[in-house]
């Protein structure tokens, strides 16, 4: 697993380097401390997983995200910062980043990676707490008219509870296999990127 880190703090850095390669899955390929490098090293490196930090001068870890997934929708971006503001979180998910986790949580960081590196979005318990709170809700719709069966409904509820697809399995009595085909069928329908996403549209409309 290759990572790129970014952050303005080059004994961040250096710690981050130092604590996530004692790991012999990990592999910092980049250190950069600016978003430009952040997109530099990105295009260059070809990482995994970029692990930024988000307040930064000249160009912040937000817009640098923004752009690079503008280019490469698959982009695996992990946020890691000190901030929990309502504005930065509600960005990080609306533009597609596959975490957001808070900076003091260095335990949480390797376990973290691992998970966006199977796929999975990650946002700390502090952060997750916040998210219903923080979407706007205009009302319920009819998701009948949208092709949404009452089954991927149930999917799409527990998937906002913030359940994988092995727990969703467990709670609906179905295969992962099926959970996962479910959730790629509602993300086509819905038009949408990823699981992050998903529960943002549930809490829209809920």
């Amino acid at each position: 697993m290759q990572i790129v880190i970014i952050d303005d703090d080059k004994l961040v850095c250096t710690s981050l380097k130092t604590i996530l390669e004692q790991d012999d899955e990990v592999s910092v390929v980049g250190i950069g401390h600016n978003g430009e490098d952040a997109i530099s090293l990105y295009n260059s490196k070809k990482p995994d997983i970029l692990l930024m930090d988000i307040r930064m001068d000249s160009m912040t870890g937000l817009e640098a995200a923004e752009i690079i997934l503008s280019t490469d929708k698959n982009a695996k971006i992990l946020f890691l910062t000190t901030f929990s503001d309502y504005e930065y979180i509600v960005t990080a998910l609306r533009i597609g980043s596959k975490g957001y986790i808070i900076k003091q949580n260095f335990e949480s960081i390797a376990p973290a990676l691992k998970a966006v590196y199977m796929g999975q979005s990650v946002f700390g318990d502090d952060i997750v707490s916040k998210i219903p709170s923080l979407i706007p809700n205009h009302g319920n719709i009819d998701f009948s008219s949208l092709g949404i069966t009452e089954r991927e409904w149930e999917v799409i509820t527990l998937v906002a509870e913030g359940l994988n697809n092995k727990e969703i399995a467990s709670r609906l009595y179905l295969s992962e296999g099926t959970v996962r085909n479910n959730i790629t069928i509602i993300l086509e329908k819905l038009d949408l990127r990823d699981r992050t996403q998903l529960a943002i549209f549930y809490y829209k409309n809920q």
